[in-house]
């Protein structure tokens, strides 16, 4: 995407001409377009299961499933920056999971 030196409008192409939108102002060289094929693709992310050596601590808590009283823990912000986070608890004998809302 390019911008116009004079107003900062967004330039816009049609018809292999280019001006800006809110001037008007054309311009002499025809902007460079690249197709979405020639892009490079982005990196995949290897998503991790969570089993496989992510260590959470563990807290004194009751879990309303089992009754054990060990879980682990984590947080999350799961709702607006302005509210406080989640967090959420996981058995470590029935692997329950559950969240408490602060």
């Amino acid at each position: 995407m390019e911008f116009c030196v004079r107003c900062g409008g967004m330039i816009l192409v049609t018809e292999g001409k280019a001006a800006c939108v809110s001037c008007g102002k054309k311009l002499d060289k025809k902007p460079k377009i690249e197709s979405f094929e020639k892009m490079e693709k982005a990196e995949e992310i290897a998503v991790v299961n969570e089993d496989a050596g992510v260590v959470y601590p563990e807290v004194d808590m009751t879990c309303p499933k089992c009754k054990n009283k060990k879980a682990y823990f984590w947080t999350l912000q799961t709702r607006s920056s302005d509210e406080s986070e989640t967090k959420f608890y996981k058995c470590t004998k029935c692997k329950h999971t559950w969240r408490k809302y602060r």
